[in-house]
Parts: C-alpha cells; structure tokens; sequence
C-alpha cells in the first residue's frame, strides 16, 4: 500500500484503517470481563484477562489484514509484539510460533515452486496445457482450475499452489499485458487459490487437516473414517466448487481478451526451443513425487505416521540445494512476507486457542442454535468453522467446534458424520482472508489483486459454498449413503 504521505498527500484512508484497528484493540482490551460461556452439560467456561485479550489483537489484525494498512508480513510481527507488550503471552511463546512446523511446511512447499521455475519444468507444464486447451482465455482459464484442483487430489494445496503459480506467471506473460493488473490476471490467480481448496477437500492427501480431524473423530466417537470415504462424499462437492469458480471469476471479471491469436503456433515454437526434458527437470520431478509418495504411504504405515510433515518437505529442498538445482541466491526470490504472514497467523491461531478465546467463542455461537432446526444448527456449525478458519489454522477451528457440536447434535438427531464433513468442507475453502490457507496467500504474490477485492469476492463465494453445502447435505449426502438423523 502507499506511504501515508506520497507527493506532499496525506493517506487518510490509510491512517483511518491503522486508528480503527487500534480503537477496537484498546476498547476490547480494556472492557470489563465478559459473562461466562455456558455449554449445553452447564459446564462454564469462563474468559480470561488473556483472552479477552486475544480477541482484541484478533480484531486488530483483521482490520489490518484486510485493509493492508501495512504490509501483511509486518501485521503479522505487530501480533507478536501485541502480545508481549500487552502480557498476552511471553515473547518466547509469542514468537517461537512465528517458526511452527505448518510455517516450515509452507516454506518448503513454496521452495517447490521455485525449483519448478529455476529447472524450467514450470514452462514445459504450461506451454503442455495450452496446446491443450486452446486460445480462448475462459477455457486456458478453466484448464488452469482444473489442474490446480486435480494435483490437490495427490498432494498437499500448499505445495500445489507453490507448482502452480510460477506456471500461472509463464501463461500470464503470453497474455501480452505486461506486469498490470487485469481482469484476465484476476481471475488466474484468485482461481488459483479458491481451486486450491475446493480440490483439497477431496481427498486426505489434499491438506493435513483431513487426517487430523479424522482422528479426532475417532477420538470423540470412537468411528472410523475411511481413506476412500472422502472422495466418496466431497468429490461432487469439490467438482461443483471449482466450475462455480470458474463461472464466478469468468462473469466478474470478463478478459480483456476473447481469445489470444497465434497462442497454439507460440506455444509450440516455445515448447520446441526448449528442447528434450533435462536433468534437473527429471531430478525435481523425482523429488516432488518421492515427498508426495512418502506423504501418501502415512495414511496406510503405521511407522511413517510418525514422520512430521514439515521434515518430509524439506527433505526436497536440502536435496534441491544439495545437487545444485538451486544456489543460495535464489533465497533471495522467496516471499518472505507471505512467509511472515503465515507466522503471524500461526501465532494469532495459537494465541486464540491457548487463552481459551477460541473455545469461548465456538461455545458461545454454538448455543444459539441449540434449538434451531437441525440443517440451521449445521450449517452453523459451517459458518463459525468458515469464519474461524480465516484467521485461525483450520484444524484448530475444526478442533473447538467439533466437541461442542456433536454434543448439541445427539439432542437434535444429527449423525456426527454429518457434522465432521460439514466441517471439513468449508475449513478446506477460506475464501475471505489471505491468511485463511496459503494458497489464497501464494496467489496474492501475483500483485494482480488487493486483499479488500480478495475479500469482497470471497464473500460471495463463502456464501455460494454454503448453499452447496446445503444442497449436499439434503441431497447429495444422502444418496451416497451417509447417514444424516439418528434413528
């Protein structure tokens, strides 16, 4: 975002967005306790200083976050600083999330991307898929969607998105529009992120939130979820997902261009300058498969499941660096502010969850619906999950809903698996936030939109998924044979 002062002009826009999240911090901060929340055994659960607290640096980033009023990866230091300075948490609990396994993760993924592009293994994959798919832009647009969501089904959307993007930026360039933004670009990269997670819901490869919340699952229930019980109940979901995307991002955001003239004789001329698959291509695309495989095996070998997901990633990139795919400055090419970014988010997530903010928060919304019919208590449960997830670390927002809900759900009839899928369709699809999954995060390094037009559009889509949802629910869920109201 601009300087406050740019030419001798004051950014009030600006200024109003940094005092608005101000206010709201110190008018949380420094309000009386609030009431306990109660859930429906009538154990209490009351709010403490902290995290009252925490809310208040909630409230504060998100007012930062949306309106970039710094850049994102220094929002994410203040949340750090917030809370030593405030007594929320110590500096050394504060800032030791800032390097959390999930932000190592995310690193290694986006080191991915990078080797993809150093080994020129980006532009084959690209100038392959649009000999595929044509000249017209809402089709390369389409083709786009569907490969981001159809890798998600084998690997993680994190290191998906990391593959992707370098690729987006190589048919970006055949646009012929330059750096600027433009609908078409729009479109790419949003869609990029909003596919991302539609294709991760699909299978238990797609994002660790999948095996987590299975097992907690079981711990709650003592139920099994199968490994191929997801793509039995959110395939059509996440299918249905990503052409509502890609009609969405087409009306919204209509190309510049119908189609680009010549696009099959450049691709080919480019695809036949690069000459025969070198070695460093066939070396990252082993790396990338050996990580993929080695994260698929978990799910079936007991003694791999102990192997922490972070290590497993960046197992590519010490071997990326190792054989010499990638040089020391190339570190300099990483984003480190989405890095920062993710910090920051792992930090608010943790803050929320260890002072009990979060736990309050689900209860208390939770209860209102008590008594509502049985889809409006689910689909509440969906739109708290939906909205936590965009700030907090997805699985954490399944954590604290999932314990309230199925408790609420026995008085009201519902099946708990009807609960946990719910859950895991919308914690998979934050469409609001870039801190939401690192995909919307990763797109936004495109510079092709601002975080208030991510959030504005998310809206409807966040509205659009859960209407889908519900339609799964009454129809599609059923007919798979899920059960949905005990007997």
């Amino acid at each position: 975002m601009a300087n406050a002062i740019s030419d001798n002009k004051v950014d009030w826009k600006r200024i109003f967005f940094i005092f608005l999240g101000l206010t709201l911090f110190f008018v949380v901060y420094y309000m009386p306790s609030w009431k306990d929340a109660v859930d429906p055994t009538g154990k209490a659960f009351p709010l403490t200083r902290e995290g009252k607290a925490s809310i208040a640096l909630f409230l504060l980033a998100g007012v930062w976050w949306v309106f970039e009023v710094l850049p994102i990866g220094v929002t994410s230091i203040a949340i750090g600083v917030m809370q030593a300075l405030f007594a929320i948490r110590s500096a050394k609990d504060a800032f030791r999330d800032f390097m959390d396994p999930s932000v190592m993760f995310i690193f290694g993924s986006v080191v991915v991307g990078l080797a993809f592009t150093r080994s020129g293994l980006t532009r084959r994959l690209a100038y392959k898929m649009l000999a595929i798919v044509g000249e017209n832009t809402r089709m390369i647009l389409l083709g786009c969607l569907v490969v981001t969501a159809g890798l998600t089904l084998f690997m993680a959307h994190t290191a998906v998105a990391a593959t992707i993007f370098p690729l987006l930026i190589a048919i970006y360039e055949l646009y012929g529009e330059g750096d600027k933004q433009t609908n078409f670009g729009k479109s790419l990269f949003i869609g990029m992120a909003y596919a991302a997670g539609a294709g991760s819901i699909i299978s238990m490869l797609g994002a660790a939130r999948g095996p987590a919340a299975v097992g907690m699952f079981k711990e709650f229930t003592g139920m099994d979820v199968g490994f191929f019980d997801f793509p039995k109940y959110m395939f059509i979901i996440g299918a249905v997902m990503v052409i509502l995307i890609w009609l969405y991002l087409s009306m919204v955001f209509k190309p510049e261009k119908k189609s680009i003239p010549g696009l099959r004789e450049r691709v080919k001329a480019l695809s036949d300058g690069m000459g025969p698959i070198t070695r460093n291509e066939i070396f990252v695309i082993l790396c990338v498969a050996l990580v993929v495989i080695v994260m698929g095996l978990q799910s079936f070998i007991p003694a791999l499941s102990k192997l922490d997901r972070a290590a497993i990633m960046l197992v590519s990139t010490l071997l990326f660096f190792l054989f010499g795919v990638l040089t020391v400055k190339d570190l300099e090419d990483i984003p480190w502010n989405i890095i920062l970014l993710f910090s920051g988010a792992m930090s608010i997530g943790f803050c929320l969850w260890q002072t009990g903010a979060a736990q309050w928060m689900a209860i208390n919304w939770l209860i209102m619906f008590q008594k509502a019919h049985w889809l409006v208590f689910v689909l509440s449960i969906a739109v708290f999950v939906l909205l936590m997830t965009n700030f907090i670390m997805n699985v954490a927002a399944i954590a604290i809903s999932l314990p309230v809900s199925l408790v609420i759900a026995k008085y009201l009839g519902v099946s708990p698996e009807v609960i946990l899928y719910a859950s895991l369709v919308v914690a998979g699809q934050p469409f609001l936030l870039l801190i939401g999954a690192a995909p919307n995060a990763i797109a936004y390094e495109s510079k092709q939109f601002s975080t208030g037009e991510f959030f504005k559009h998310g809206i409807v889509m966040s509205l659009v998924l859960i209407g889908v949802l519900a339609l799964a629910i009454v129809t599609i869920w059923p007919l798979s044979g899920m059960p949905i109201t005990l007997k």
